[in-house]
């Protein structure tokens, strides 16, 4: 068997983590654990699911910001002979698991509202208020710090915590209002199942996402058709098959196929791999290639690369 490979492209470096990443996700443990321990301790001064909820709620955030945290520091170490593509996937894994943790505890915020529908206790409006009004300045003033550094999912993930825990938080604020002015107590289960549906949609995104980067599906709003096409229109190229499209992390994209060309010097060759990678890189965003040339037909056999003239003189057959 005989194949005439280009050289791929080598792995990109992970970036450092900038100095405001880790300011700003610093700062939010710190106010976060603050905030746990005062919605812990106010619900059950005040009786109330919904703050209880929102300690649950700001405990799991607790929880992802520190995952966070360790991504962004494991994710700037370089790539290394065990690890050859690094260790950009850290980040997709901590914003994997912190949005599955954050389904979890919508369905025990959903199940204990059902409980407390059916055994409703008397909860106190104006401290639910008032910690809440504390929790919105804190959380909204998380997500905005975390807004200015969410490059990749990982960061989203941790924004979409904050962001989502400032809208729960001023929901409180109005469900305490109404408690006050009907003295109806259904109202913070109801609130609470609210909440619990609000943390589920937030997560369900992240969920999906960074299942497709795992299981190293083609990246959303990638279409192979189009690559495909924009690469049989380099000059040379005859055609283009086993293509691979898939993503290291939440910023890169790597890309693997066979190229067929007329059999040419190595020297005519590596203009048109030159021309390829630009164009990928230039129109799509990709920067990490592993590009194989061939001059015949070939057929991929259970992964491997079997050219089509080997397989005719061996009778169809493969040893």
């Amino acid at each position: 068997m005989h194949l005439h490979a280009a050289p791929a492209t080598s792995v990109p470096a992970a970036k450092p983590a900038t100095a405001g990443m880790q300011t700003a996700l610093r700062i939010s443990l710190v106010a976060t654990l603050a905030y746990v321990a005062l919605t812990f301790v106010a619900g059950l001064r005040a009786h109330s699911l919904a703050l209880l909820s929102e300690a649950g709620h700001n405990v799991s955030d607790f929880l992802a910001l520190l995952l966070s945290f360790a991504a962004v520091h494991f994710q700037s170490r370089p790539a290394n002979h065990s690890k050859t593509f690094g260790y950009q996937r850290a980040g997709v894994l901590a914003a994997f698991l912190n949005a599955a943790t954050l389904i979890v505890i919508s369905l025990w915020i959903a199940i204990e509202a059902i409980h407390r529908l059916s055994a409703p206790l008397a909860v106190e409006p104006r401290l639910m208020m008032m910690v809440a009004a504390a929790g919105v300045l804190m959380n909204g003033a998380i997500a905005a710090m975390l807004w200015g550094v969410a490059r990749d999912v990982n960061l989203r993930s941790a924004f979409l915590h904050m962001a989502g825990d400032t809208l729960s938080t001023a929901a409180v604020i109005a469900g305490g209002a109404g408690i006050l002015l009907t003295g109806l107590s259904w109202i913070d289960p109801v609130l609470s199942m609210l909440i619990a549906a609000l943390i589920l949609w937030s997560s369900f995104g992240i969920v999906r996402e960074t299942l497709n980067i795992l299981l190293e599906g083609t990246p959303q709003g990638v279409a192979l058709a189009e690559i495909r096409a924009a690469m049989e229109a380099v000059a040379g190229v005859l055609n283009v098959h086993d293509l691979h499209v898939w993503s290291l992390g939440s910023n890169s994209r790597a890309l693997a196929c066979h190229v067929t060309i007329a059999d040419i010097p190595p020297s005519e060759s590596a203009c048109i791999l030159d021309r390829l990678n630009r164009t990928l890189r230039d129109r799509f965003h990709i920067s990490h290639t592993t590009i194989q040339f061939e001059h015949t037909g070939c057929e991929v056999l259970d992964g491997c690369v079997v050219p089509m003239e080997e397989l005719a003189s061996d009778g169809g057959h493969r040893h």
